[in-house]
């Protein structure tokens, strides 16, 4: 299987790849250097708000978050 860089410098993974791994739109990918002729690319697994935090504080106006209502209610039994 073969592809092709773009001018833009993105590589298109082929379905069968995609599909074989399970893989889908937004995921994160590590990229290696192998040699001069070898790269390595690995899916990297995170929680789905990795670095949300760090996104809000680099936030240039200054937030405040608003405390959060206590719930006195009793969960649901099952």
């Amino acid at each position: 299987m073969t592809t092709v860089l773009s001018q833009k410098g993105q590589i298109v993974l082929p379905s069968a790849v995609r599909e074989q791994l399970h893989l889908e739109p937004g995921q994160d990918f590590e990229v290696i250097i192998e040699d001069e002729d070898s790269i390595t690319l690995r899916r990297i697994n995170r929680p789905p708000n990795h670095g949300l935090v760090d996104h809000l504080l680099a936030c240039p106006y200054p937030f405040e978050i608003p405390p959060r209502a206590k719930d006195f209610t009793k969960p649901l039994s099952l």
